[in-house]
């Protein structure tokens, strides 16, 4: 398999996030009790992050003898971020403990697209600062909403219950 470079690597890496993404919110959906409000805006992030993964294997396409390679770090990267959902959303999981993981995600998300578009800028290369320059504020925006919803969320439990 081809040797990647620290960028390929990173368009690896975004890719599994995405492709995690897709699991993610589908997942915190099913733990969504009558807040169609909420499944709406995780259906259209889960939408955006196919959209991200169909972007991402387009540009991989377009390297020569690396395509393989940068899947191969997707997957794995896919695979690293289902763990950290499963430990992280047990049996007892709520809706706010999904959006609460959604968050962190998120945040992850928007440091890993900003690594890539340094690389894309320092390598010169405009196809990943395209890239790059559309998925940002698609990720930030993302980081917003689940940091909002989980404040919802949080703001209809009582602080003083039990967990």
């Amino acid at each position: 398999m081809a040797e990647l470079t620290n960028l390929e690597s990173k368009l690896g890496e975004v890719l599994g996030l995405a492709m995690a993404a897709q699991g993610a919110t589908t997942k915190v959906e099913g733990l969504l009790e009558d807040r169609t409000d909420l499944a709406t805006r995780l259906q259209e992030m889960r939408s955006q992050a196919e959209e991200t993964e169909r972007r991402c294997v387009a540009l991989a396409d377009e390297l020569d003898g690396k395509k393989t390679a940068i899947l191969e770090k997707a997957r794995e990267t896919r695979q690293e971020a289902v763990e950290m959902m499963k430990t992280y959303l047990g049996d007892d999981a709520d809706a706010l403990d999904g959006f609460e993981f959604l968050t962190m995600a998120e945040a992850g998300e928007v440091g890993h697209w900003s690594i890539v578009r340094k690389f894309g800028e320092m390598a010169g290369d405009s196809e990943v600062l395209e890239l790059a320059d559309w998925a940002l504020p698609i990720q930030r925006g993302h980081f917003d909403v689940v940091l909002q919803a989980s404040l919802e969320l949080a703001g209809d439990a009582d602080p003083d219950g039990t967990a």
